[in-house]
């Protein structure tokens, strides 16, 4: 069996938004509803990781940028100590 692929952000996020439409409307029997409401939280599972990898990798961006922005102590000139 060929892997399945993890669907992207915007992918997790419209079939969560196709979900809740079904649910709402009334689209669902009974039998439907329990693996809609397993698929639904797996998904809301990898938005919350997604989003927190998106957050981690800004912030190391937003340090990196801070330190080569913020003047260096090694590249100002030595001066004597009187």
């Amino acid at each position: 069996m060929p892997e399945r692929k993890e669907p992207s952000y915007s992918e997790a996020v419209k079939r969560l938004e196709e979900i809740l439409h079904r649910i709402e409307e009334g689209e669902v029997d009974i039998d439907e509803l329990s693996g809609l409401v397993a698929e639904a939280a797996e998904l809301v599972a990898l938005c919350r990781r997604k989003i927190t990898a998106a957050e981690v990798q800004v912030r190391e961006i937003a340090e990196k940028l801070e330190r080569e922005a913020s003047p260096e102590k090694a590249e100002a000139p030595d001066e004597p100590p009187f």
